[in-house]
């Protein structure tokens, strides 16, 4: 089977934040490095207003261009307000966000010999995701035992050959800088994760590009932010996956923003299968 290319993005975060020259040179990067899709993880808008979705939803067409996008929602994009622990119900808190994107917030994308499957873990204030830390509240997801299961499912029915992509909003891995779990259950969500048989996780959230395991098997990409607020000063980046029979490739690119452009950065390798191991 051939190679898979996915470009990763996340956390654009349209709206006060938004670094709209580093948005414009991605969109005009995107098409030279012909991916097969684009994965957006979530966190488009700012603070889920009509504006920030449509402005959104106008670039978000410009990159369907060059390939099929693949979006969720991220914690910024839900009206937790609306519905604070669920008191109205859980469809409230998304109804801006379907406005402009369709009713469906986990979609699956299916092409030949891939499935991408989204994962909802962005709530809000919700008791799944609550810790003891005041500042974690409407901030940290929850990954629900229902959603792995549906995802579970999926990637069962899957032929075996077929490469399996799960993406979620929270970052499942620590942040390089920030070393903050996105999610509320970090551990039991990983052990849960690694029931799906997926192939690869794609998240964000955490503002900081990264690439890592969980349990030395499963390869995780964490997609960094094209909004102003970057951790520790770092330049922005993006990742481009690779997924072949033998193995996931990594590989980061970083703004130039003098060049008004993205340069090619780390570059990890994860043998594919039940034990993977770091092959550069």
């Amino acid at each position: 089977m051939s190679d898979v290319v996915v470009a990763h993005i996340s956390d654009l975060h349209f709206g006060g934040r938004a670094d709209f020259p580093q948005l414009a040179a991605l969109a005009r990067f995107l098409p030279t490095l012909g991916p097969r899709v684009i994965v957006v993880s979530g966190d488009i808008s700012q603070r889920a207003r009509h504006g920030e979705f449509q402005a959104t939803h106008g670039y978000l067409e410009r990159l369907a261009a060059t390939a099929p996008v693949h979006l969720i929602p991220g914690n910024h994009d839900a009206q937790w307000w609306r519905s604070p622990l669920g008191l109205f119900g859980e469809q409230v808190k998304y109804r801006k966000y379907r406005t402009y994107f369709g009713d469906e917030l986990t979609p699956v994308l299916r092409l030949d010999g891939l499935i991408i499957a989204g994962m909802l873990s962005a709530h809000g204030l919700a008791l799944g995701s609550l810790t003891l830390n005041p500042n974690d509240t409407t901030v940290k997801g929850n990954l629900p035992a229902a959603e792995v299961a549906r995802v579970r499912r999926l990637f069962q029915e899957a032929p075996p050959e077929t490469f399996r992509l799960a993406v979620l909003h929270h970052n499942v891995l620590p942040g390089v800088i920030s070393h903050r779990w996105g999610l509320a259950r970090p551990h039991a969500a990983q052990r849960a994760l690694l029931t799906l048989d997926a192939d690869l996780v794609l998240c964000g959230h955490d503002h900081t590009e990264g690439a890592g395991q969980i349990d030395g098997r499963l390869p995780v990409s964490t997609a960094g932010t094209h909004s102003l607020r970057t951790r520790g000063g770092r330049p922005s980046a993006f990742n481009l996956v690779r997924v072949s029979d033998r193995q996931v490739q990594i590989q980061h690119y970083v703004y130039a923003r003098e060049a008004a452009t993205f340069r090619p950065g780390d570059t990890a390798i994860f043998a594919r299968g039940r034990r993977a191991t770091v092959l550069q």
